[in-house]
Formats: C-alpha cells, sequence, structure tokens
C-alpha cells in the first residue's frame, strides 16, 4: 500500500519571510522522519508530498495514493486544515482525520464551543470579538481568558491572556486583533486543573487513550499553557518549565468523559486530544479539540501521553492507519 506524507514544515515557510510565532504549529523534520519510519515499519511504502501546493502539483502530473497521512496545518483563513482534506475528496483519495467540516468548525474555537454547548457539553461562558467596536457588547464577569479564535501551539496566549478589569479586555483585545488579524475568543476564566486527554477513534469506536494534567512550574510564564511554555519546553537555565502528569482520579475521569462526548459530537476521527480545565467547583469544561494534534515522536504531547500509559508510537500510527483505512472500506492487517 503506498501512503502519501502531506505536511508543512517550519523551515519552508520561515524561509518565504514568516515569523517563528507564525509557523509555530507547523512540523521539524524530526516528525516527518519518525512519521515516516513508523509507516515504513508498519509495512507500508511512503512517498513525501510536503504542503498544499505540492500536492497540487503531485494530482496534476497524475500521481495518486491509497492513502495519505494528512498532518498539514495549512496557511490563511479558518479554512486552512481543511484545504488538503478537501482536495483529496475532490479527487476520491482516503486521508487519516478528520473532514473538511469537522476541521474548519474545530479551528475556529468559537462555532466549536456553540456546538458543544449545544450538546450539553460544560464550556465556560464566552464572546466573540471581531472588531474593538464588539468590546461594548461583552457581558461576562471578570476575570476573563482572551486568545485568538483560531490558532493553535499556544499561538497569542500569555500572561496578558488572563483578564480582570475592562481596560484589560480592552489592550488586550486591542493587541491580539491587530497581531493575528482574526477574531479575539473571550471566556470565563476557569481557575481550576488543567488537561489534556487523547482520544482514537471515531463515533462508537472512539476510546480514551489517557487524561495528563499540565503542571506549570515556578520557572514557567504564569498563568497559561501558553506559546512560550509550548515552544520552550526548557527555560534560559535548562530547568522544565511545564511537567505533564498522568492521572487517574475522580476529576481525570470526568475529564475524559467529557472529552469523548465533545470529540464524538463535533465529528473528530482517528485519533487528536481535547484539552479542558476545571470550574471553581471542579467540573472539567471543554475549552477546545485539536483534530491534527503533533506527532512528534518525543515532543508532542499525544505521543508523550501515549508512552505514559506504556502505548508505543508505533501503536498510536498503526491504530490512526487502522480507523482511516477501515473508514475507507480496506481490510487492515494491524488490527
Amino acid at each position: 500500500m503506498n501512503v502519501g506524507l502531506t505536511y508543512d514544515l517550519r523551515r519552508d515557510y520561515m524561509a518565504m519571510g514568516f515569523d517563528e510565532e507564525e509557523v509555530a504549529e507547523f512540523d521539524n523534520p524530526g516528525t516527518v522522519d519518525g512519521l515516516e519510519q513508523a509507516l515504513q515499519d508498519l509495512g507500508y511504502q511512503t512517498e513525501r508530498i510536503g504542503h498544499l501546493r505540492g500536492l497540487v502539483g503531485r494530482l496534476a502530473a497524475g500521481d495518486r495514493w491509497d492513502m495519505v497521512f494528512n498532518i498539514a496545518e495549512g496557511l490563511g483563513g479558518f479554512g486552512r486544515e481543511s484545504q488538503i482534506p478537501a482536495l483529496l475528496e475532490a479527487y476520491g483519495i482516503p486521508y487519516t482525520f478528520s473532514d473538511p467540516l469537522t476541521l474548519a468548525v474545530t479551528l475556529h474555537k468559537g462555532m466549536a464551543k456553540h456546538i458543544v454547548r449545544d450538546l450539553g457539553i460544560p464550556t465556560p461562558d464566552f464572546a466573540v470579538v471581531d472588531s474593538e467596536a464588539d468590546l461594548d457588547s461583552v457581558r461576562l464577569p471578570f476575570p476573563l481568558f482572551a486568545k485568538p479564535v483560531a490558532e493553535g501551539s499556544g499561538k497569542g496566549i500569555s500572561t496578558a491572556s488572563r483578564i480582570d478589569n475592562y481596560q484589560a479586555l480592552t489592550d488586550t483585545c486591542r493587541s491580539l486583533l491587530a497581531r493575528h488579524r482574526q477574531p479575539v475568543l473571550v471566556e470565563t476564566f476557569l481557575p481550576g486543573r488543567e488537561f489534556t486527554v487523547g482520544v482514537t477513534g471515531q463515533g462508537k469506536t472512539a476510546q480514551v487513550i489517557g487524561v495528563m494534567e499540565i503542571i506549570l512550574l515556578d520557572t514557567a510564564e504564569p498563568g497559561a499553557y501558553s506559546y512560550y511554555n509550548k515552544e520552550h519546553s526548557k527555560d534560559d537555565q535548562g530547568g522544565w518549565v511545564v511537567t505533564c502528569n498522568l492521572v487517574d482520579d475522580d476529576q481525570a475521569r470526568e475529564a475524559g468523559r467529557v472529552a469523548l462526548a465533545a470529540w464524538t459530537g463535533l465529528g473528530c476521527r482517528d485519533a487528536g486530544r481535547v484539552d479542558l480545565r476545571a470550574d471553581d467547583q471542579g467540573r472539567p469544561n471543554f475549552i477546545e479539540v485539536n483534530p491534527l494534534a503533533g506527532l512528534n515522536p518525543d515532543h508532542s504531547d499525544l505521543p508523550i501521553l501515549c508512552r505514559l500509559v506504556g502505548r508505543s508510537y508505533l501503536s498510536l500510527i498503526a491504530g490512526i492507519m487502522d480507523s482511516a483505512l477501515t473508514r475507507a472500506g480496506v481490510r487492515t492487517q494491524y488490527r
């Protein structure tokens, strides 16, 4: 079976003039190397395709694949993660992970929260600020938390994201609107524990891999799992700034149940992560879902969580392929 690999490399976009924060969601060569090696170890033939324009050129030249393993985040707009899956669907080529609709909805955190809230899944109250004029209509009690509505990897999140008064709300939203050129999601700040939940499969086959608690150490940027804390696993003195612990207490198990409900309700597929935070009553709330979770074998949260529960990276990739191939009607050999 011939499997194509679609991805976005940071270095390619930095060569085009993008800065480090703008390409934070993109991958480094080690991720692609590790993924390709795992697929080959599972018996698949692989071809590196690269980003969207590379795929367009290959399709125009007549190239086809039995399956595409897609980890490309895309560039530009709320539909950027949907671009490659939509193109592959037009050519009838099966691919891993969620479909264009789910990827577009979940990228826009406000839209995802509307659906989650309608499903009765707990999520903090929120408002979407499209422009400075919308600030007067925000009717949420302080403290609040603000971040770009459609970014990942902690982009746009810093100590300024936690907001205690109207002036800070104005300043932070004005800065985020200018910097990221997209609406700002403003939510009720939740003071409790922070979890990320790994999920595999889809629909009735979906299951929780495990629940990991994110704990900021004294050396971390305080207040949130921010861009700095995600991008810089160590501070300037070489000490860890974040620790991730596998947890299985009552609150963690409830986080798993909430995550699974959100995952299936939003139509996510194959594997990914759901981020949650507990409110002042200790109830885990949905924050966001990542249906294209990082797959660096050493540094990404989902592979780390798998290691903590005793599951190998090879098994994770095999499960993703199993799920995608079953959906495509292909009998799998690794189930």
